[in-house]
């Protein structure tokens, strides 16, 4: 599970796992997409969030090209499948992730960003899809997640032409939800972090497994589905007491931002 080009500490009860390889742009190897898949197998029990950053000047420039190498339709296949299984983890593991973005989002490095559950910005973060223009697709779960934030036909044009997304059009667009100074992305996301570990962990599980898939059913269905995860959600002893704080006047209100 070990891997030189990953780092990982515990601060507090936020897991910290930080993409280590600067001089490549923290670009991403075989070798390492594993390594992000095992460490988000094997959190420690005390995990209640995960932030996921980059060293360095980047976040994360995409795939790592010399790793590219001539595969048939069968073993492209496979390696593809390998990716999407890795950042599956990242979006349906154990822990909401928030992402802390800065410099290039490119590439494999914008489809695992997509895959988190909150992205931050900072000002100097920039995001591009460069497969158009090499040749090749995107394979690690690019197709379906980033439509999703951005709709299809910003993403063709990003493919297409080449197109670069600057921080402030990057968070109109939805390829961020938060856009804070330069070099404070990484302390925005371990705050809102904390804020999520303070949920009831089976509230933040629904939130990560249940949501996605309710916005992809039927209304009909959606609905069903909602009554049953909330059902299961209210009936956990944590969500009582929170009720019961809420109702004997001991929890905060919703106060104006």
């Amino acid at each position: 599970m070990t891997n030189k080009d990953l780092h990982f500490e515990m601060r507090g009860d936020i897991a910290v796992i930080r993409l280590s390889r600067p001089a490549k742009r923290n670009a991403l190897g075989d070798a390492l997409i594993l390594a992000l898949r095992d460490q988000l197998e094997n959190l420690p029990t005390e995990a209640r969030a995960a932030v996921l950053c980059g060293e360095g000047e980047h976040f994360c420039a995409g795939l790592d090209l010399s790793e590219l190498k001539e595969r048939d339709a069968g073993q492209g296949l496979h390696h593809s499948r390998m990716w999407h299984a890795a950042l599956e983890r990242v979006q349906y593991g154990p822990v909401p992730v928030i992402a802390a973005l800065h410099g290039a989002v490119v590439g494999g490095g914008l489809e695992l960003a997509s895959a988190c559950h909150i992205r931050v910005a900072d000002e100097s973060t920039f995001y591009a899809l460069p497969e158009g223009s090499r040749g090749i697709f995107v394979g690690g779960g690019g197709a379906v997640r980033i439509p999703r934030l951005i709709g299809a036909a910003r993403m063709t044009d990003m493919m297409l032409t080449g197109r670069v997304y600057n921080a402030q059009d990057g968070e109109r667009i939805g390829l961020a939800q938060y856009l804070v100074p330069q070099g404070e992305a990484f302390d925005k996301a371990l705050e809102l972090a904390q804020r999520v570990a303070q949920n009831a962990p089976l509230t933040n599980y629904a939130l990560m497994h249940a949501l996605p898939r309710i916005a992809e059913q039927p209304a009909d269905q959606g609905f069903f589905t909602e009554a049953l995860m909330a059902a299961v959600a209210q009936s956990a002893p944590e969500a009582k007491s929170r009720v019961k704080a809420f109702l004997e006047g001991k929890a905060a209100k919703v106060k104006k931002a």
